[in-house]
């Protein structure tokens, strides 16, 4: 199942696992991006902290965990292509995978077709 945050993060979970990246509106809104810094394997994360930075043409933008929990690893193929949240932002461009430690914290966030509408009113 995916679920979208307010500030256009995304993640996709299966069972107690999930992978996290910055939707295709976000990667469009921020142009051309030319690093990404991902979280540390093993970092632990709350709901809302901030664990990656996206740089691009335009800005450096945090992005924030959805849920709470460590993560497992960070996308090591945005070290040397960064520009693959550019070509595949809801993909191959995800950034990190986390362990949930509270599945709870999903019911908080926007299903697929809901982020759709929140996104139309932008």
């Amino acid at each position: 199942m995916r679920y979208f945050t307010e500030d256009h993060e995304w993640i996709d979970v299966e069972g107690a696992i999930g992978t996290v990246g910055i939707s295709n509106y976000a990667q469009s809104q921020l142009g051309d991006i030319v690093f990404v810094d991902v979280p540390a394997d093993g970092r632990e994360l709350a709901k809302g902290d901030e664990a990656a930075v996206v740089e691009s043409v335009k800005a450096a933008s945090d992005v924030y965990s959805p849920v709470s929990g460590a993560v497992i690893e960070g996308n090591p193929a945005l070290a040397d292509s960064p520009d693959l949240v550019n070509s595949d932002a809801e993909g191959e461009g995800w950034f990190f995978r986390i362990t949930l430690s509270d599945e709870g914290e999903l019911d908080s966030l926007m299903e697929e077709a809901a982020y759709e509408a929140f996104v139309a009113k932008l």
